[in-house]
């Protein structure tokens, strides 16, 4: 069981507790020992927890290992100009729609219906309130045509 924010009367607290009865492994993020939401993953490392710094550790301690990564993997998928116009603007940081709409000079139930789309193609992915990111799977090229 991963716990990576808590409060000290969280629920997470009582998952833990019946995961630590069950006998597995109990593992916690620390955090700020000011942070209110960090307090129930702090104890829990007090306690006996494993912390969890890295997410690999996770893997090491139930003996699994990542699969290799296919590096010859491609992709060719289709791209209307719309869709083109909009993913010029999209990269790894969120950008917000109406942010999109005015870098790319679109309306913005363009630039929705345009996204939805796109994320249906797996290459935007919606992050926040109406904000989205451009997705690449690693070890994965794309090249991007236009209809």
């Amino acid at each position: 069981v991963v716990i990576v924010e808590a409060g000290m009367k969280s629920g997470a607290l009582v998952t833990a507790s019946f995961a630590a009865d069950q006998g597995r492994e109990v593992f916690a993020v620390p955090g700020s020992i000011y942070a209110p939401q960090s307090q129930g993953t702090n104890w829990l490392i007090q306690q006996g927890a494993r912390p969890l710094l890295r997410p690999q550790e996770v893997l090491e301690a139930l003996e699994l290992s990542l699969l290799p990564v296919r590096r010859e993997a491609r992709r060719v998928l289709k791209v209307s100009p719309s869709e083109q116009q909009v993913l010029k603007f999209l990269g790894a940081e969120p950008v917000h729609v109406d942010d999109l709409s005015a870098q790319a000079g679109l309306p913005v139930q363009e630039v929705l219906a345009t996204l939805a789309l796109l994320e249906l193609k797996g290459l935007v992915r919606q992050v926040g309130s109406m904000s989205y990111v451009r997705l690449g799977e690693a070890g994965t090229s794309y090249r991007v045509e236009e209809v």
